[in-house]
């Protein structure tokens, strides 16, 4: 059995399309609220371990770290070295705006 390379070729492209719109998706589903950060707060701003509902938390928040992080009153809580720790203990890197 001859698989085409143009059969591969559009197999690949409906791939990459399918993973962008799921991105996208994933963007769109996390609605930014500040608040549910709340399970962080004791690491962000005591330097302690963060727990597991607090990295899944940030984890869910990633794709609002940017507009946090342009927000005056939460720049300062966002942009913190503990804030920086907590997301490296998460496993959430640090975002690039």
């Amino acid at each position: 059995m001859k698989i085409s390379l143009s059969y591969l070729a559009l197999c690949a492209t409906v791939t990459v399309a399918l993973m962008l719109l799921c991105d996208t998706r994933m963007a769109e589903a996390a609605t930014c609220s500040a608040t549910q950060l709340s399970p962080c707060v004791g690491p962000i701003t005591s330097g302690s371990p963060p727990s597991s509902l607090c990295c899944s938390k940030l984890k869910e928040q990633k794709p609002c770290l940017c507009g946090y992080l342009k927000d005056p009153n939460l720049k300062r809580y966002v942009s913190s070295p503990n804030a920086r720790k907590v997301a490296s203990a998460c496993g959430v890197p640090y975002p690039k705006c």
